[in-house]
């Protein structure tokens, strides 16, 4: 009996693993696809049209909690921020990746667990050991390596990649305080934002498009709708610990793609300073896990 139950917990783990690295992989295809679609059209008509995209994922999920739920909403204050920078999130990405390489613009964002750890100290008062602080300070000097400290560090795309990585940040500090809520209520929430932000932008700079130009940004919401399920689900069967390492695969796929697709390689600076970023995003993970003792109020309710 206790052989098939740790079999049986075992394929969870399997499943989740799986899934992570699966969602990672839409994820960083999304990417790549926002690319393409933005060298042609504004980012506002494609943020318009992905949106629509998202609903088309959104919409199973709405009706089965119920419409209603979707404004039953915890600290409303909070929820609009986050919206703020989730859609500022993906707007500042777009227009990053309409100038810079995939690649360039991914080991940014691969900073993310560092600029988490930094803030989570000053916005939720989690108590972060020098150890921690240490690799916190030497991933910022990869960031730094992989900006190019020259005028280059002033260029509006590397400011648009850090602005947009920093709101990414920023969106996983508030997503802990906001986890009462449901997944489906905050990417619906967040999904409308982007849908405004993107009619605003849009204003005397609508294109016409064929129909596989709209059939890829309608992808482009598909694609990271599922992907952001998967993932979802991986953490319900799998342990955050093993899985937030898996992360640093968008960064591999980041290459992969850009050079399939746009004929791009990260030069040696921009190599240098991701490996130091995932090398100190590692261990920050490592020392989390060592030091952290999970609390039930850290473990969203089911069904979120």
């Amino acid at each position: 009996m206790n052989l098939r139950v740790n079999q049986t917990a075992g394929n969870a783990v399997l499943i989740g693993v799986l899934l992570m690295l699966l969602g990672d992989f839409l994820f960083s295809l999304n990417d790549a696809m926002g690319k393409w679609l933005v060298a042609s059209f504004t980012v506002g008509q494609v943020l318009v049209i992905r949106s629509f995209g998202s609903f088309l994922i959104l919409a199973p999920m709405i009706a089965r909690q119920g419409p209603r739920s979707l404004f039953q909403l915890e600290r409303v204050p909070l929820q609009i921020l986050r919206v703020i920078l989730t859609t500022g999130d993906v707007a500042f990405f777009y227009a990053a990746v309409s100038y810079l390489p995939l690649a360039d613009v991914m080991t940014f964002y691969m900073a993310g667990p560092i600029y988490v750890a930094a803030l989570s100290h000053f916005f939720l008062g989690e108590t972060i050991g020098w150890r921690r602080w240490l690799a916190v300070i030497i991933g910022f000097i990869g960031v730094v390596i992989a900006l190019r400290p020259s005028t280059a560090m002033l260029s509006w795309p590397s400011i648009f990649g850090l602005i947009g990585s920093l709101s990414f940040a920023l969106t996983l500090i508030l997503g802990r305080r906001l986890r009462q809520t449901s997944d489906a209520t905050l990417v619906t929430w967040q999904t409308v934002g982007a849908l405004v932000t993107g009619l605003l932008l849009s204003i005397g700079h609508w294109r016409g498009m064929s129909a596989l130009d709209f059939a890829g940004m309608l992808a482009l919401g598909i694609v990271a709708g599922s992907a952001h399920m998967m993932i979802t689900r991986a953490l319900k069967l799998a342990p955050a610990s093993l899985l937030a390492p898996l992360q640093y695969s968008l960064l591999l796929w980041a290459i992969i793609l850009g050079y399939i697709f746009f004929d791009e390689l990260p030069d040696r600076q921009i190599l240098i300073g991701s490996v130091i970023i995932v090398l100190a995003g590692l261990f920050i993970f490592h020392r989390k896990n060592m030091v952290d003792v999970t609390s039930k109020e850290d473990v969203p309710p089911d069904g979120h």
